[in-house]
């Protein structure tokens, strides 16, 4: 039963009242207020019901939050209903069919209901004490992963709370391998390099910053169709031999954030063995392709690895945050963090600790690893392949939709669920930088113009200099028919924006016809 209002917090009444209050909301009662906004919000998008996203500005959207610090409390009934006035009505609806943007899931509504138990117990999963089960269940988890991965019995791994966090974890891990003294010492004046793909994630840049080994230290290696080149890395690690200077890892990519491809595992790792170099790679996106084995072969290698990134809140639809990383030998990931701390941590006798802290960055670690475990529980790997090699293919059907138009430009093959293409009129076909400069104009224009139109969402990206639109397929409710009402949408959207931007070459176009 909701209270009208909180009591007088001055009074000595008032935590008898607000026990009363904690204790009302423990009732399931009071939890089906949220638990009805998550339903409903599921069947308004599953109808494709709304907008997919807000015409509104950040401005806008701030006002209605500005006030005062509450200081006396409201009915639960009443917040809730706030919840879904005023944050629900302008979130991005990813479940929403007509949602191709970023790469960021539309999460599995068993891992969603899950969130609550994980809430609810709150365990903190750094040390075993703190939380039995959870640091159990993770340590199952992870061998799982590892199984998949191709990992043997000596590997292991950590939940992060990303594809970044799980990137920089194992870079700590090959920087204690190379530089065995650096947690005490620094890594001195001549730190060894990074060598990376020119597409790789910012996140390999952002860890040597963040190491100490300086963004100068980053070598990045040229792209073949947007994959590393391996004959391209295997002249970069002489050349850098040849001057002296020391590799301390080489980071592959499973499935690049641009346009979604995969490096050839398999020849980066024939040159990282042959200089013994630490492979990491950096699969937040793709790595799930070792669950399907229609896209197996797209990692194929990928078991060579020293470490492996895989965010479970991609590709296999977790809620966020649900980031991994695996390592081949768990002694490298205990190595990154040689710190003690006797007040936590106690020591195993020369068993392997089940305290998870001593191979994690974070010490207050929430027990993401219930919510995976209930996704495969519920849907199994093969549910969640399945899952996979549909956004794939739903990704595949966009491509045949675009090179059937005249009006559309696909720049790539997906090989997952990315795909960049241009709106590319036939009134700015004229061949020259203007129309290049014309065509980057109109593409940005249009992503921003349709984005606000509420009737989808899609990103954008910059791909060999130019601006491009991209799709991320992560909806498993988007199908041919979205997929032809975005091209349609966008299409009109465009014809629109080319008479605003450019009338002169709109009307040449039209007389032309």
């Amino acid at each position: 039963m909701d209270h009208p209002s909180s009591p007088d917090l001055g009074s000595g009444r008032a935590p008898d009242v607000v026990l009363d209050l904690l204790e009302a909301d423990m009732a399931a009662e009071a939890g089906a207020h949220f638990l009805r906004l998550a339903a409903d919000y599921f069947a308004a998008t599953r109808a494709g019901d709304g907008p997919v996203s807000t015409p509104l500005t950040a401005d806008e959207i701030a006002g209605r939050f500005d006030e005062p610090l509450p200081r006396a409390g409201r009915p639960l009934a009443e917040v809730a209903a706030r919840v879904g006035r005023d944050v629900m009505a302008d979130a991005n609806r990813l479940q929403h069919p007509m949602y191709v943007g970023h790469q960021v899931s539309a999460p599995l509504p068993a891992a969603v209901w899950a969130e609550v138990v994980t809430a609810a117990l709150n365990q903190s999963t750094a040390v075993w004490e703190m939380s039995p089960t959870l640091t159990v269940l993770e340590t199952q988890v992870v061998r799982w992963m590892c199984d998949a991965a191709g990992f043997g019995p000596a590997a292991g791994g950590t939940l992060t709370s990303g594809g970044t966090e799980a990137t920089f974890t194992a870079l700590l891990a090959a920087r204690a391998a190379a530089l065995p003294h650096a947690w005490r010492d620094g890594v001195g004046a001549d730190p060894p390099v990074l060598v990376c793909g020119e597409h790789a994630h910012y996140a390999v840049a952002r860890a040597a910053g963040e190491l100490g080994l300086g963004l100068r230290q980053v070598v990045t290696v040229p792209s073949e169709r947007y994959r590393m080149s391996v004959p391209a890395l295997a002249r970069t690690i002489d050349d850098l031999r040849a001057a002296g200077r020391r590799v301390m890892a080489v980071v592959a990519t499973a499935g690049h954030t641009a346009t979604g491809a995969f490096d050839d595992l398999s020849g980066v790792a024939d040159v990282c063995e042959r200089h013994d170099l630490w492979l990491h790679v950096d699969g937040a996106h793709g790595a799930s392709a070792l669950l399907s084995p229609r896209h197996r072969h797209r990692v194929r290698g990928l078991e060579r690895a020293r470490s492996l990134a895989w965010d479970p809140h991609k590709m296999m639809l977790l809620p966020l945050s649900a980031g991994m990383l695996l390592v081949r030998d768990e002694a490298d990931l205990d190595a990154a963090f040689a710190q003690q701390a006797p007040y936590l941590f106690h020591g195993a006798g020369g068993r392997r600790s089940w305290d998870l802290g001593t191979r994690s960055f974070q010490c207050s670690r929430r027990g993401d690893a219930l919510k995976l475990w209930v996704a495969l529980q519920r849907y199994g790997s093969d549910g969640i392949a399945a899952l996979y090699d549909h956004l794939c293919d739903v990704a595949a059907q966009l491509h045949r939709l675009l090179t059937a138009r005249a009006d559309f430009e696909a720049l790539h093959e997906p090989e997952g669920n990315i795909l960049c293409f241009r709106y590319r009129p036939a009134a700015l076909r004229g061949g020259g930088p203007e129309e290049a400069d014309g065509l980057d104009r109109l593409n940005q224009t249009l992503r921003e113009r349709y984005n606000r139109s509420g009737r989808g969402w899609i990103t954008a990206t910059v791909l060999d200099g130019r601006r491009v639109l991209r799709v991320t397929v992560m909806n498993p409710r988007t199908g041919p028919a979205q997929l032809q009402t975005l091209l349609d949408g966008l299409a009109a959207e465009g014809g629109g924006l080319l008479d605003e931007l450019f009338p002169r070459a709109a009307e040449a176009s039209r007389a032309g016809s």
